[in-house]
């Protein structure tokens, strides 16, 4: 193959693969956050069973549910934790429970203990030590930390425009080697321009969704920072690579 047929070839799989992340950023956006949030304001508005209710296996009501404890798993590291708990004894359901941290009923439970789980829509939201004690949340309950997924929708559209440009580079440089080929293909490099300006993205979009999770900060903050930083490092990688690539060409 030509070294034009060759970057024609690389320019349009750069294009088509960019069609995976941009598919993601819409299922993030369009489904995934509206689901979420959904799902929140209804666990938010979801009152107690009746007391003389039948237990079902799957109710919009909030049922507090007796549980024995057979096992937990508590193992933390740098690389993430697994805090779990193995719980029996309930009608309709009995399995394992998944927990964001050890603490404050997790590292208390030993096998054979009698716990409390509140049960929503056939999955244990908390678990607790008697009636009316301290409680812990479990990874089912819902959350309000949309900024999170907004940060991810985020970074899967610059991941977008990232490969959209790349694969535009690639098709120009196709047509008009001798301009761009020797000259504005080489600036838009992936060790000298993409990856510097991946791993800007990843981390931009992590360091304002994480903060704006944290302090409750409404979700446009995240591209509203996020777009303007990757656009300016873009900006300064692709002015600054070129006199270093022409300064090493003339040595």
């Amino acid at each position: 193959m030509t070294t034009t047929g060759r970057s024609r070839f690389v320019g349009v799989l750069l294009i088509v693969l960019s069609l995976i992340p941009a598919v993601g950023c819409a299922l993030v956006l369009a489904v995934w956050l509206p689901s979420d949030s959904e799902r929140y304001r209804d666990y938010l508005a979801a009152e107690p069973c009746p007391a003389r209710a039948t237990a079902q296996a799957w109710e919009d009501c909030l049922r507090t549910v007796p549980f024995t404890v057979e096992s937990t798993k508590i193992k933390s590291g740098s690389n993430g934790g697994s805090y779990k708990a193995t719980l029996s004894g309930a009608p309709f359901w009995n399995g394992t429970v998944a927990f964001g941290d050890w603490g404050p009923v997790l590292a208390r439970l030993v096998p054979g203990d009698q716990v409390i789980g509140t049960v929503w829509r056939g999955d244990v939201m908390t678990v607790g030590i008697g009636e009316g004690g301290v409680r812990q949340s479990t990874s089912e309950e819902p959350r309000d930390e949309p900024q999170m997924t907004v940060a991810i929708g985020t970074f899967l559209g610059l991941l977008t425009l990232l490969g959209l440009q790349f694969g535009a580079m690639r098709l120009a440089a196709a047509r008009s080697l001798g301009a761009l080929g020797s000259h504005g293909h080489e600036r838009v490099t992936w060790r000298g321009y993409g990856k510097p300006l991946l791993i800007t993205m990843a981390v931009v979009c992590a360091g304002v969704g994480l903060p704006a999770v944290w302090l409750g900060g409404p979700t446009w903050v995240v591209p509203a920072v996020a777009l303007p930083v990757v656009a300016c490092t873009a900006g300064l990688l692709y002015r600054y690579r070129r006199p270093i690539n022409a300064r090493g060409r003339g040595a």
